[in-house]
């Protein structure tokens, strides 16, 4: 069952057989993204034949969902772009320096929803302006919702699985070397991951 509800047939509203249906009413507010719980990752293709994976170890976000009207649901994620952790200490700080994100002047990547559309299911795309390098472009997010429960310390969670493609020429990220074999040593399309545990704020 999907956070707003699936209509069947007959134009009644129903639970996806042996799922757990919380109150959809009850799934409606304001919630703030669980950094331990959630990742934010980025997925690169390196010299043409393999590809490299990173996230970010420290961002902050919040939700508000809307459990009558989808499009009415918000969403923003805040960045340190000095958290980028791709394993290997070399490349993070060649990510940091002015041939990339040049972390020491812009310290920050934001991501402001504008809209969001339920696609039926499980299944929502939210839409809004991601910044990178001070530039803005408009990035659509596909996201499938995971669930709601309430853990053992009474927080209640919900979650989300979103995957989005950029091209990172577009922010101005254009850093590259050619290859003797042709091609070059960085992909242009970078593959966006988001896995987001997030925790309803106290009435």
């Amino acid at each position: 069952m999907g956070i707003f509800g699936r209509k069947d047939s007959d134009g009644t509203t129903t639970a996806a057989a042996g799922a757990v249906s919380p109150d959809l009413a009850a799934l409606s507010g304001d919630y703030v993204i669980d950094p331990a719980h959630s990742t934010i990752g980025f997925v690169a293709r390196h010299a043409m034949v393999t590809n490299v994976k990173g996230g970010f170890e420290d961002f902050t976000g919040s939700l508000h969902l809307d459990g009558a009207n989808p499009a009415l649901s918000t969403a923003t994620i805040d960045v340190t772009m000095d958290s980028i952790s791709t394993g290997s200490a070399d490349r993070d700080g060649h990510l940091k320096s002015a041939d990339f994100f040049k972390t020491e002047e812009f310290p920050t990547m934001t991501f402001r929803s504008t809209s969001t559309e339920a696609l039926g299911g499980d299944d929502y795309r939210v839409t809004g302006d991601l910044t990178i390098l001070g530039t803005s472009r408009p990035l659509s997010i596909d996201l499938e919702f995971n669930g709601a429960a309430t853990d053992p310390f009474g927080n209640q969670r919900v979650g989300f699985e979103g995957k989005a493609e950029i091209l990172r020429s577009d922010w101005g990220l254009t850093w590259n070397a050619a290859l003797e074999t042709g091609g070059v040593l960085v992909s242009d399309k970078i593959k966006l991951t988001f896995d987001i545990s997030a925790i309803k704020n106290a009435a």
